[in-house]
């Protein structure tokens, strides 16, 4: 599709490819394999001579739908789809390393991400180190001669700290390593890193993609070298993405900014409510000035997002009382749907990693973190308060 088309266009029109049928809407494809017109085709369309479909676990038309418009949104040249955002780091990094390899990935990532660097991947030989704060030196210090990739989340979950996106992929590639950028917060809607020298975006399609909590979901986005590394290890090992799912987040697509763009809104208001309150010590926004990266999330994002952090007077006992009083909120650990969630980070999304790491992530017993939805800012606000009025 034209690359000089907008976003709002891409989102709605890359991709598509209808059948002879004519079809409007994007066609779903639930099928297992497909039938081929001779024993010469089938083997062509195996061996890669002749492009098509073989088998939904590595070609369906309504995946490669979904994986030509992400690219197109992100400007990727390549996009592999997968099972969920988790199975796109794992085959990420799967695909890329090998034993005695070694990643460089920021402290303040997504607590199963660390649990995926820090407690599994040493099994197979391959060691990270944990980088806390954001400072491109302390990265460059981390390196190895066997460093393969450098890996961050910005903005970060929960704390929504700001990577400089530019300043690490110097430093990744000053080491001949590429960086990888966790896009789920921002989605290509308020942020593309591979404009910013990112060589690879992941992302969990679970959360704003699709938008409704409804599917999972997970892409790989960058040039076609390494994405094609991405798709033989899915190919072989099989953290495929369901044609339904793809089909469901497709739909998603479509009005994926005009979501953003209204619950961004809304969480930099909830944002100035919350630092305004007497029970709350610090909030955690992008969009906000006293956020510490707040100029360097300006320049990378078109808007703070809609995650909003905050760490509430006290320890534990103060923040379960917050969440336990809410009646509108929804009590989960998703994020990106159009319903509000409110989740406590230390007991939930990052309760299988160590306390130690969790100090030095920033993740305190006292901070929640809530995903702004579609609801009436009052009433959000309304909800919080009546835990932290009590």
């Amino acid at each position: 599709m034209d690359e000089t088309f907008h976003l709002d266009t891409l989102a709605v029109r890359a991709g598509q490819e209808r059948s002879q049928f004519g079809e409007h809407a994007e066609a779903l494809y639930l099928t297992s394999s497909f039938v081929f017109e001779s024993a010469a085709q089938a083997a062509a369309r195996f061996s890669g001579a002749e492009g098509g479909n073989v088998y939904s676990r590595f070609t369906n038309p309504t995946v490669t739908m979904l994986q030509e418009r992400l690219a197109a949104l992100e400007g990727a040249a390549a996009c592999v789809a997968t099972a969920s955002g988790m199975a796109a780091i794992l085959a990420t990094v799967m695909a890329l390393c090998q034993s005695g390899d070694h990643i460089v990935a920021a402290r303040g990532i997504f607590g199963a991400s660390q649990q995926l660097f820090g407690a599994i991947m040493p099994r197979f030989g391959v060691e990270t180190s944990f980088v806390a704060g954001n400072d491109p030196a302390a990265f460059k210090a981390a390196l190895k001669p066997n460093t393969r990739l450098v890996f961050i989340e910005t903005p970060s979950n929960p704390l929504t700290e700001v990577y400089d996106i530019a300043a690490l992929a110097a430093v990744a590639h000053g080491a001949g390593a590429l960086l990888v950028v966790d896009n789920c917060f921002c989605s290509p809607a308020l942020q593309r890193p591979l404009e910013f020298g990112a060589d690879l975006v992941v992302h969990s399609a679970t959360k704003y993609l699709d938008g409704q909590g409804r599917v999972l979901g997970g892409a790989v986005c960058g040039a076609t070298a390494p994405v094609e590394e991405v798709f033989k290890f899915l190919r072989t090992a099989g953290p495929t993405l369901s044609p339904f799912n793809a089909w469901v987040i497709l739909k998603g697509l479509e009005t994926l900014k005009i979501r953003m763009q209204a619950q961004s809104a809304s969480a930099l208001e909830l944002a100035r409510r919350l630092e305004a309150h007497p029970a709350v010590a610090r909030v955690f926004y992008p969009g906000l000035p006293s956020h510490p990266q707040h100029a360097l999330a300006l320049r990378q994002q078109a808007t703070g997002g809609a995650i909003v952090a905050f760490a509430v007077k006290g320890g534990r006992a103060e923040a379960w009382r917050v969440v336990d009083h809410c009646k509108l909120l929804s009590i989960t650990a998703n994020l990106g749907d159009t319903k509000t969630t409110i989740t406590h980070p230390a007991s939930t999304t990052h309760g299988r990693i160590s306390a130690e790491a969790r100090a030095e992530a920033g993740i305190t017993e006292g901070l929640l973190r809530v995903a702004v939805g579609l609801e009436a800012v009052d009433d959000i606000e309304a909800d919080l308060r009546r835990g932290l009025d009590a």
